[in-house]
C-alpha cells in the first residue's frame, strides 16, 4: 500500500501535464529543436522538413561488455 502511495505521489511531480507526453527532436535540415506530441504529424515547425532525429538522453548510459 505504501509503494502505491509513493508512486502516486511521484507521478504528479514530473512537471505540467502537457510536457510529459512531448518528445524533443532535432530537424535534419535546419537543426532546430522541435517538441512533438504523440498524435502530431512528424514535421519541423520551422522549415517543414520531415526527417527528425531524437535527442540523446542527458543521463549517462553505460553498458558492461564481456
Amino acid at each position: 500500500m505504501s509503494s502505491q502511495m509513493q508512486f502516486n505521489g511521484q507521478a504528479g511531480t514530473g512537471g505540467s501535464k502537457g510536457s510529459v507526453n512531448q518528445m524533443s527532436y532535432l530537424c535534419a535540415s535546419c537543426s532546430k529543436s522541435n517538441e512533438i506530441k504523440p498524435k502530431e504529424p512528424i514535421r519541423c515547425h520551422d522549415c517543414g522538413h520531415r526527417i527528425l532525429y531524437k535527442k540523446r538522453t542527458p543521463r549517462m548510459v553505460q553498458f558492461e561488455a564481456r
